[in-house]
């Protein structure tokens, strides 16, 4: 665990954007100490390294976020997106230095031209913007967002929270049985109703992500260690998956 200003010696990001990304929520804390202070863990540095890759290819805060939290988000084919796109815009610096330096050595203002043309770039971006951030989910979700005040954003992720809790209460009745399965249609019923539609495909997705570190941390510390995996197995077993 690191604290917030280990992170921010690490990274390079001041501790004033992590805290400001922990109050959006796009980077929470995988936890914190007794006296409040923010702790992040392995997957809290991946998901920043995510956010600061995306910032770096010129997508907004919460555009980043709702990619990041899109149940078919692919973290590795996202980043050979994002390696192909900072190699188009290398080569176009490369250009632009190599004309500097051109001007620079002859005093001749060569009329070039093509060297500042971003539209290449523009059209990658679009294709990864398009792939990650405009399924029906997102779309959905961006909507829906856009009505809410800050208030209510926190108050749907505090009933996300609640269910999750309720999902670490029944551990000890296994992923299979009745009480979990119903928790599991309340989730899905939930998820519905604040943010978009849960058809069993995603929530599918869903419990697949709610297992990998970005998530484990704080699903577990709402309902207590190995919650996240057990609402993985009980997401399984709804959709007819083998647990």
């Amino acid at each position: 665990m690191r604290t917030v200003k280990e992170v921010s010696r690490l990274t390079g990001v001041s501790v004033r954007t992590l805290q400001y990304y922990d109050r959006i929520g796009l980077l929470c804390p995988a936890c914190r100490t007794q006296a409040g202070y923010r702790l992040y863990d392995q997957g809290s540095l991946e998901r920043l390294q995510q956010i600061l890759l995306f910032r770096e290819l010129g997508f907004p805060l919460k555009e980043i976020g709702a990619i990041l939290d899109s149940p078919g988000f692919d973290r590795e084919k996202a980043l050979e997106q994002q390696i192909a796109l900072l190699e188009l815009q290398k080569e176009r610096l490369e250009g632009i230095l190599s004309l500097a330096r051109e001007i620079q050595k002859t005093g001749v203002i060569p009329m070039e031209f093509s060297t500042f043309d971003t539209s290449q770039i523009d059209a990658f971006r679009e294709r990864v913007r398009k792939q990650w951030g405009r399924t029906p989910e997102f779309a959905e979700f961006e909507e829906r967002s856009q009505g809410r005040s800050r208030e209510q954003e926190q108050e749907a992720a505090a009933g996300l929270m609640d269910l999750f809790a309720g999902f670490g209460a029944l551990r000890s009745q296994g992923p299979a049985s009745p009480e979990a399965q119903r928790q599991v249609k309340a989730l899905q019923d939930y998820i519905t109703a604040h943010f978009y539609r849960c058809t069993d495909q995603v929530l599918s997705q869903l419990g697949e992500l709610y297992a990998s570190q970005e998530f484990t941390a704080s699903i577990d510390r709402a309902g207590g260690a190995g919650t996240a995996s057990f609402v993985r197995e009980a997401i399984r077993l709804f959709c007819g998956q083998e647990a």
